[in-house]
């Protein structure tokens, strides 16, 4: 008996590979998993991302997103610098 053919969208892939993919490095793919925007599989270190799932995050727009209108700008964390006396 013949095994079936896989389709291209069920091979999976590495982060590396997906990032290659997007035209985004592996880090912004661990991000994009974390968020929860990704679906990925860990195992021991390394992410495995079904390749038909790439379609979930390839059109998205890069940068932040924007702020609503009604949204207020959220204040900085860093600390100003010390002013010395003189």
């Amino acid at each position: 008996m013949a095994k079936p053919k896989t389709s291209r969208d069920d091979s999976m892939i590495s982060a590396l590979e997906a990032g290659i993919e997007l035209g985004v490095g592996p880090t912004r793919v661990r991000v994009l998993i974390r968020e929860g925007r990704l679906p990925a599989i860990r195992i021991g270190k390394t992410w495995i991302i079904r390749r038909g799932d790439l379609d979930l995050v390839r059109d998205r727009r890069p940068g932040r997103p924007r702020t609503k209108a009604g949204d207020k700008p959220q204040p900085s964390t860093k600390k100003p610098k010390p002013t010395s006396a003189r």
